[in-house]
C-alpha cells in the first residue's frame, strides 16, 4: 500500500523571503549599508509581498501580524495600505519561491525518502512507502519534519495518506500540525472534506458551489457524464487521484551533479531474480562512475518505475564511503522483497544520493600487528534493517554524574580523546532514569540492609561503598551543594545493583536522603 506525505508550507513566500534576507545579511563581506531589502523586518512588523494581477497590485503573501490586522491574500495593495499605515511592502518573487521549494525537496530527499518532489506553490510531496519505520514510525517522521523546519524558521503542516491527492487535502484541512490517515482509511476521511481540497482551479470550485456541491462526498455520488461535460476531465481526474483509484506519478527531485544510472526495458520485468540481476548490473556501472570521480557512496536510491505510473523505491546507506559492487548489491537485494512490481517495471534508476571522497587505504605491513577487523559491512546490514539513527555506540564524557558521563555517537565514529574511568566499577546497564527504592539503612555511611524495587523485596548480602559524587554546580544552582553516595550491593540471590542515596545522610540541604537504584551489574 503506497504511503505518501504532503508537506504544506502555509507561509512559504514569507518564510522564504525572511530566510533569504537573513542569509544575505549574515554572508561575510556582504555590504549592508544603503540596502533597504537586505535584512528581514522584525517579526512584530506587518509585512506583505505584492504581485500584479493584470493592472492591479495585490497582496501575494502576508505575515502573521498583517493577517491578524485584517489583511488577506488577493486584497488590493492600496486597500491594505489604507488599513495599516506604515505597512512594509516588498515585491513577491514567485520564481525564487519555486527554486526554494526545489532546494527544500533535495534536503528532504537526502533525509527522509528516495522519492521527493516540489509541490508548488506551497509544499512538497514525499513517497514514504517503506521509509517511515526508519524514522520511528509515520507520526514520528512527520513530527521530525515539522520540528526541523520550525528550527529553520519555516512554518509547516504535514499529513500522510494512501495517495498524493489525499495527503495534499489532509495536510491543508486537517493537519494540526500532523495527521496520519491509517491505511485504507483515506477515502472515508476524504469524503467529508470540502471540494476545495481537490486541487481544482478556483473558477471550477466556484462553479461547483453554485450547483450546491460543498463536500467531496457530494461529488463522488453523482453521475459523471453531466459534470464532465460542463467542467471537463480535470474534475474527475483529481477526484480519482485523491481517492487512490488513479495513479499519479511523482517526478523525484534530482540534483544537477547527481551520479545516476538507468536501465530501460522493452518488456516490463517483475521476477525477483530478474530485478536482482539488473540491480547488480546497475551497481557495477555506478561504482565505475564513482571510481572515476574518486568518490564512495554513502546512500543509494534504487527507484522502480512501474507501467501503471506508480514508483517503488529502495534506499540503503553505508557507514563509510563504499564502492564495492558486491557489498552494495547485497544491501540492495536484501530489500527487493519489499518491492511490489505490479503489472511490471519498465525503468530502473540507481543513484548515489550521497557520496563522499573515497580515500586510498594504506596497506598493512607483514611485520605489523594484526589489522583491525572491519565491521562496517555488518554495521551497514543492521542499520539498513533497523534504521541508521538506531544504531550507535557510547563514548565517554567528562562528567562525574553517571547519566551525563556518556553520549551516543555513530557506530563508525573515530575514537574520542576521552577514556572510560577505571577507578570505580560501573554497571553494564544504566537505567534511563534512577528509580526510587524502599530501603532500611543506617545513616550516614552504611549501605542498605534490604531494599524493595519494583515490588520485590531483596536482602543485601554484600555491599561496597560509599562513592561520593558531587553535583556540577557550574551547570545549575540546585547542584551547588548536592551530593550522591553510591553503593555496589549484592542480594542473597547473587544479583548485583548500583544504588545511591540523594544527600550526605546528615544535611537535608544536600539532598532528599531518598534511595534510588541507578544500574545493574552483569
Amino acid at each position: 500500500m503506497p504511503r505518501v506525505v504532503s508537506l504544506f508550507l502555509p507561509n512559504w513566500p514569507i518564510d522564504r523571503y525572511n530566510r533569504d534576507r537573513r542569509a544575505s545579511a549574515q554572508r561575510p563581506g556582504q555590504p549592508v549599508s544603503g540596502l533597504v531589502d537586505t535584512a528581514p523586518p522584525s517579526p512584530e512588523t506587518p509585512l506583505i509581498l505584492a504581485d500584479r494581477d493584470g493592472n492591479r497590485r495585490i497582496v501575494f503573501a502576508a505575515n502573521g501580524v498583517a493577517q491578524d490586522l485584517g489583511l488577506r491574500i488577493g486584497m488590493a495593495v492600496a486597500q491594505a495600505q489604507a488599513l495599516i499605515p506604515g505597512l512594509t511592502i516588498r515585491d513577491a518573487e514567485p520564481l525564487a519561491d519555486v527554486a526554494g521549494l526545489e532546494r527544500l525537496a533535495l534536503w528532504a530527499l537526502h533525509r527522509y525518502a528516495p522519492i521527493v518532489a516540489a509541490d508548488p506553490p506551497d509544499g512538497l510531496v514525499i513517497d514514504a512507502t517503506g521509509a517511515a519505520h526508519l524514522r520511528g514510525g509515520e507520526a514520528q517522521m512527520l513530527r521530525d519534519m515539522i520540528a526541523r523546519l520550525a528550527a529553520a524558521g519555516v512554518t509547516a503542516r504535514a499529513a500522510m495518506a494512501d495517495s498524493w491527492g489525499a495527503a495534499h487535502a489532509l495536510a491543508r484541512f486537517l493537519a494540526n500540525p500532523v495527521f496520519v490517515a491509517l491505511a485504507d482509511q483515506s477515502r472515508d476521511i476524504l469524503l467529508t472534506l470540502p471540494i476545495a481540497a481537490l486541487r481544482l482551479p478556483t473558477e471550477m470550485i466556484t462553479g461547483l458551489r453554485r450547483l450546491g456541491f460543498e463536500r467531496i462526498g457530494d461529488l463522488a455520488d453523482q453521475p459523471r457524464a453531466p459534470l464532465a461535460l460542463r467542467f471537463g476531465p480535470q474534475l474527475h481526474r483529481r477526484l480519482d487521484q485523491a481517492l487512490g483509484t488513479l495513479a499519479e506519478a511523482i517526478e523525484a527531485a534530482r540534483s544537477p551533479d547527481l551520479i545516476e544510472v538507468r536501465q530501460n526495458f522493452a518488456e516490463p520485468i517483475g521476477a525477483a531474480e530478474t530485478i536482482a540481476r539488473y540491480t547488480g548490473i546497475l551497481v557495477t556501472e555506478l561504482c565505475t562512475m564513482l571510481e572515476a570521480k574518486g568518490l564512495g557512496a554513502r546512500q543509494l536510491d534504487l527507484v522502480f518505475h512501474r507501467v501503471d505510473a506508480h514508483s517503488e523505491a529502495i534506499r540503503v546507506g553505508t557507514a563509510l564511503p563504499a564502492r564495492n559492487a558486491k557489498r552494495l548489491t547485497r544491501l540492495l537485494c536484501d530489500k527487493i522483497e519489499t518491492i511490489d512490481p505490479g503489472f511490471g517495471i519498465e525503468i530502473m534508476a540507481l543513484c548515489a544520493a550521497r557520496s563522499e571522497p573515497f580515500g586510498p587505504k594504506q596497506l598493512t605491513s607483514l611485520l605489523a600487528d594484526e589489522p583491525e577487523t572491519d565491521i562496517s559491512d555488518l554495521i551497514d546490514t543492521i542499520a539498513n534493517r533497523v534504521g541508521g539513527d538506531r544504531l550507535y555506540r557510547f563514548a565517554p564524557v567528562a562528567s562525574d554524574v553517571p547519566e551525563r558521563s556518556l553520549s551516543r555517537i555513530a557506530a563508525t565514529a573515530p575514537p574520542t580523546k576521552m577514556n572510560w574511568p577505571d577507578h570505580w566499577p560501573r554497571p553494564t546497564r544504566l537505567l534511563p532514569n534512577p528509580e526510587p527504592i524502599e530501603t532500611v539503612a543506617l545513616l550516614p555511611d552504611h549501605p542498605p540492609v534490604n531494599f524493595t524495587w519494583r515490588g520485590i523485596r531483596r536482602r543485601v548480602k554484600r555491599a561496597d561503598g560509599p562513592e561520593r559524587v558531587f553535583g556540577e554546580w557550574w551547570k545549575r544552582d540546585a547542584e551547588l551543594i548536592a551530593v550522591r553516595d553510591y553503593f555496589r550491593i549484592e542480594d542473597d540471590a547473587g544479583e548485583r545493583f548500583w544504588v545511591f542515596r540523594a544527600g550526605d545522610g546528615e544535611d537535608n540541604a544536600t539532598g532528599s536522603h531518598r534511595w534510588f537504584l541507578h544500574g545493574i551489574f552483569g
